[in-house]
């Protein structure tokens, strides 16, 4: 089962299982206790997060940008032209595998009640069919 959390909330190992963080910073401070993987990639790109925190993009053209960047281009990689780049779809399926096993958590640093969060449009990608 994959849930959302924010980072500073209370920590419920038994209920939490996997713990998450899926921002492009780590953030000053924060203990690596915190979590248990930090997956940056699975972040918004720094140009993407300031657009939106500046209002210079709602959150539907974020969220769309956002799934957009997840999946990637699909264009061949500059080093083998045999393999296509396929964003984070990899990653997202593996998730989505280890989901199914146990739970995940994804963690962010918004707080626990923010609705326009990246990860709760990461849970929802991942509850898709990929």
């Amino acid at each position: 089962m994959i849930t959302t959390k924010s980072v500073h909330s209370p920590i419920e190992p038994e209920k939490d299982g996997l713990r998450l963080l899926v921002a492009r910073h780590r953030g000053r401070g924060l203990p690596a206790s915190r979590y248990d993987l930090w997956m940056a990639n699975l972040g918004p790109s720094e140009a993407l997060l300031k657009s939106f925190l500046k209002d210079k993009s709602t959150w539907a053209d974020f969220s769309k940008r956002y799934r957009a960047e997840m999946w990637g281009e699909n264009t061949p990689e500059p080093d083998n032209q045999q393999i296509l780049n396929h964003g984070q779809k990899f990653t997202l399926r593996l998730l989505q595998e280890l989901g199914k096993r146990g739970n995940i958590t994804l963690l962010c640093h918004c707080p626990e009640d923010e609705p326009h969060c990246h990860r709760h449009l990461l849970a929802k990608l991942l509850a898709s069919k990929l």
